[in-house]
């Protein structure tokens, strides 16, 4: 049975987002996060990291279900304490910074909006 690790939904996406969303990257932060931060994030009512995020998971935005390639060394850290984590659409199996959550390249990239359900799920 593949147990919800972490869940979420979408409060707000901030102007620049939409940038980076376009270069195939997700950078999301809890509501809590600096004004400086809000421009180019996507924020979420942070909430509990019940297990940390690995290879193998599934990420779940909306109702697309994508694979985990990779996780960096900082990503559960960030998440749990800040609700901070960056997902990358490049098809990565090692990270290219620590806080990424790299998943496969995509076309076209699962559509955002306030009230987007965001969880990950054990891949096992």
């Amino acid at each position: 049975m593949n147990a919800t690790k972490y869940e979420t939904k979408v409060e707000q996406i901030g102007p620049l987002a939409q940038d980076f969303i376009d270069e195939g990257i997700l950078v999301f932060f809890g509501m809590n996060a600096p004004e400086e931060l809000t421009e180019f994030a996507i924020l979420h009512h942070h909430t509990q990291l019940l297990q940390p995020i690995t290879a193998g998971d599934t990420l779940v935005i909306g109702d697309e279900s994508i694979q985990i390639l990779c996780v960096g060394e900082v990503a559960n850290e960030n998440l749990s304490n800040l609700g901070h984590f960056v997902v990358k659409f490049n098809g990565f199996t090692e990270p290219e910074m620590p806080g990424d959550i790299s998943v496969p390249k995509q076309d076209r990239l699962p559509s955002l909006e306030p009230g987007t359900a965001v969880k990950f799920i054990s891949g096992n």
